[in-house]
């Protein structure tokens, strides 16, 4: 992975070319994150009093901005992040975080993986225009089951298709429960980004 480019050249550069690379590597690139997070953004570092001091920083400036958008963009934002369980087309930390590239890595079950893409497109049904996100923090897949069977209320079960996805009473959009779970989402997006930091040696 080619390293990040530093704090002043993500500053003070003319081209938001250095914070298009660090924030699509840290956050996950998305048509959202390149053309208005970014643009948004860049302009704001322009603008700061002082260097910035750190990436840490960067992140939470980043996840402060986007939480000050409409709630589409917003859903749109999360949806840049790969859903639990996927297996292709990962970035290179995704794919370490699910587990994909890790040497001494248990291998992940077919049966966990669907049960993971059951339990995806159920969240899907009961949170319309939003996925789940979660800052998995070195747990597996099958862990990641369990966690996400309970932020549902289901029982723990190793049903690939249990409940039926009709069962998923859809949350309203825009209520304060969807609200508060696109906050969590967008919240947590900003500790992966930050845990990610932490596995390149640098904050």
């Amino acid at each position: 992975m080619e390293p990040l480019p530093s704090l002043e050249k993500i500053r003070s550069s003319a081209s938001a070319q250095p914070l298009t690379d660090t924030l699509g590597s840290l956050l996950e690139s998305s048509p959202v994150l390149s053309q208005t997070l970014v643009p948004q953004l860049h302009d704001k570092l322009q603008n700061l009093p002082s260097p910035l001091e750190s990436y840490a920083q960067l992140i939470e400036l980043a996840i402060n901005q986007v939480r000050t958008w409409d709630k589409d963009l917003q859903a749109q934002f999360i949806s840049g992040h790969p859903r639990i369980g996927e297996t292709k087309n990962l970035s290179t930390f995704s794919a370490k975080e699910q587990g994909a590239t890790h040497p001494t890595s248990t291998p992940t079950t077919p049966k966990v993986l669907a049960r993971l893409a059951h339990l995806n497109a159920y969240y899907e049904r009961r949170y319309p225009k939003l996925v789940y996100i979660i800052f998995v923090n070195g747990r597996s897949r099958a862990e990641i089951v369990r966690v996400l069977e309970d932020h549902l209320g289901l029982e723990h079960s190793l049903s690939i298709d249990g409940p039926s996805l009709d069962a998923a009473v859809p949350v309203e959009i825009g209520s304060q429960t969807w609200l508060g779970e696109l906050d969590r989402a967008v919240i947590d997006v900003g500790l992966i980004a930050k845990s990610r930091l932490r596995s390149l040696g640098v904050d």
